[in-house]
């Protein structure tokens, strides 16, 4: 074999390989109620997507949220730290590649409460989801994706 036809069959290769063994892993930490059962199904979604999340119980978890500029409203029932940035919620991981591959200059994004049919919720989606910005200089959020 030369080397254009092995160079060639080695791109028609990787072509076919999903997403997550073209790059590296990234990895999160997730903080959650240690009673919440839909935050493992988060943390199953994500590693299904090629992330590696390492979970952790808590009972601050509004306090982590606050601590992260996560207004109280806006707080999902989760809080994850990934490549510093803060995400809070339920975020479909289409939001979470764009946040790490825009890298914008903001603390995090979140995904309020607990809307049904979101990764790791039961139920059909109702409707899109509205994702926040959130600022590192504790101004308003603003809207930063919907899904």
């Amino acid at each position: 074999m030369n080397r254009r036809t092995f160079c060639l069959a080695t791109a028609v290769a990787l072509v076919g390989l999903p997403l997550a063994a073209h790059a590296e892993t990234l990895h999160a930490t997730l903080y959650k109620n240690p009673q919440c059962s839909c935050c493992e199904g988060y943390a199953a979604y994500l590693r299904n997507n090629g992330f590696e999340v390492d979970v952790k119980a808590t009972n601050d978890l509004a306090q982590i949220s606050l601590k992260t500029g996560v207004p109280a409203n806006l707080q999902g029932c989760h809080t994850m730290f990934i490549d510093g940035y803060v995400v809070d919620g339920h975020v479909p991981v289409k939001t979470l590649r764009k946040l790490l591959t825009e890298k914008p200059a903001i603390a995090g994004i979140t995904l309020p409460g607990m809307p049904t049919g979101s990764p790791g919720m039961v139920g059909k989606k109702k409707g899109p989801f509205t994702i926040y910005a959130i600022t590192k200089d504790r101004t308003a959020p603003t809207v930063y994706a919907t899904e």
